[in-house]
């Protein structure tokens, strides 16, 4: 009786075990949403890690260990990213899975809205959407980054940059805004745009 019992028990706790692992990478982080962006201008099929970890300001293991979440979940697919379900998770998701925190008054990058992409469609705000960012050059109202790594990556690259405040529109921003940021989103994800 006692061997059948610790037999069980291995069982049951291999089996708690498989199940805490599956969980851990089905849940995306957000990180994962900027490295699915970077994806779309510098495909993983087309890019080594090293190259990739660079234009995202984040480690090689950051940028694999988000690639395996992504697969998972099946937004990432061949070393491309699955289009047609990116756009829906990130026009239907983004906005209730990783919301953004508003905050003070601060000095930073501007994103969503303020940010390149959809600027030229709106008024100048007198406080904009903007990272905190130490280099930044614009006084705004703070909104989180995706990542912390958000304003060195964008200063690195200013097509992310555009994903990424598109993406910010899109989780943060009022209604027009998000339409607008659908609809570019939508065209960049076609390849109708190239991210100026």
């Amino acid at each position: 009786m006692n061997s059948a019992f610790v037999y069980i028990d291995g069982i049951l706790l291999f089996f708690v075990r498989d199940l805490r692992i599956w969980n851990k990478e089905m849940n995306l982080k957000p990180q994962d949403v900027m490295v699915v962006l970077g994806a779309m201008l510098k495909p993983p099929a087309t890019s080594t890690y090293q190259d990739r970890s660079w234009q995202l300001a984040m480690s090689v293991s950051e940028v694999h260990a988000a690639d395996r979440r992504l697969k998972a979940a099946g937004l990432l697919a061949e070393g491309r990213p699955v289009r047609a379900a990116l756009e829906e998770f990130l026009v239907h998701g983004l906005r209730y899975v990783f919301v953004p925190e508003l905050g003070s008054v601060v000095r930073g990058m501007p994103t969503a809205h303020a940010g390149p992409g959809l600027s030229a469609l709106f008024a100048e705000d007198d406080l904009p959407p903007v990272w905190p960012d130490p280099e930044g050059v614009i006084r705004g109202l703070s909104f989180s980054p995706l990542y912390r790594s958000a304003p060195e990556a964008a200063r690195r690259d200013i097509k992310l940059h555009e994903l990424l405040a598109l993406a910010d529109a899109l989780r943060g921003g009022r209604a027009r805004e998000r339409k607008l940021a659908a609809e570019l989103m939508h065209k960049h994800l076609k390849g109708e745009l190239h991210a100026a």
